[in-house]
């Protein structure tokens, strides 16, 4: 015990004065001394083994084949949460949007469809003696103009020939014709007629040898209806027309003032 004690003693005074500290201070060195270490930046030796961190800043590495396994934390205030330019790409959608939508209402737009009763194409006379009657063939020719710029289907045509206020003839051709966006074309249709029964004194006008011209005037009324869209929308015109009964023509004959009556298809 006294042996040492004396060895402790002689050790103090080979140190000297200088050498005498207590632990206290020898902890607040060793403190400094890793405060010193701290301050080193960190450096890591990596090998072919591994791959750079993508949530480090490209300041750290990880195994290579654990990167599907592993899990990255991403801070709050990381800036690859904040996408940049987010207003300008979504004004330029928003003005995108607005833009097809401009350009969808422009070219779906229903517009008119116009139809130009042209006149009377030919007609073709028959008489029967025994019954009195005449038989008019009479060809119309219509003129249907598409301004949409989308096509359109002629679904019917629907004709009637009036003489004296009397429904002399009726037609209806049920055949579906195509028109192209911002097309026209011309149809015919023919109206078959007959003057006869109460009317059977035309008969005696239309075969009376001593006139070159018979002409009587009939009130032509035709109905176009067409469909685009599942929508179907009716057109209608009159016109009064000059028909020479007492043979048969092929020019077009129609008096100047014609008016058109749209109506929607129920």
């Amino acid at each position: 015990m006294g042996k040492s004690f004396s060895q402790l003693t002689k050790q103090t005074e080979d140190n000297g004065p200088d050498s005498m500290t207590s632990p206290l201070e020898d902890t607040q060195n060793e403190d400094g001394k890793g405060g010193d270490v701290a301050q080193f930046p960190y450096v890591e030796f990596t090998g072919r083994d591994s791959v750079t961190c993508p949530t480090c800043q490209g300041t750290g590495r990880i195994p290579r084949g654990q990167e599907n396994q592993l899990v990255a934390l991403i801070p709050y205030s990381d800036q690859r949460l904040r996408p940049r330019r987010t207003k300008l790409y979504v004004s330029a959608s928003v003005v995108v949007c607005l833009l097809l939508s401009g350009l969808a209402v422009f070219f779906l737009f229903p517009r008119s469809i116009d139809v130009s009763y042209v006149g009377v194409k030919s007609v073709f006379v028959s008489y029967d003696q025994e019954k009195r009657s005449v038989y008019l063939n009479i060809t119309n020719t219509l003129n249907i103009t598409n301004n949409n710029y989308y096509s359109v289907e002629v679904a019917n045509i629907t004709a009637q020939v009036q003489f004296a206020k009397t429904v002399i003839g009726k037609s209806r051709i049920s055949n579906t014709t195509a028109i192209s966006p911002l097309d026209m074309k011309q149809i015919d249709y023919m109206v078959p007629t007959i003057l006869a029964d109460e009317m059977n004194y035309m008969y005696d006008y239309c075969t009376l040898q001593t006139i070159k011209v018979h002409n009587i005037v009939v009130m032509m009324q035709v109905t176009v209806t067409t469909t685009y869209f599942g929508h179907a929308e009716q057109v209608s015109q009159e016109m009064y027309q000059y028909v020479d009964c007492g043979g048969n023509t092929t020019s077009i004959k129609a008096l100047p003032k014609a008016f058109s009556i749209p109506h929607a298809a129920e």
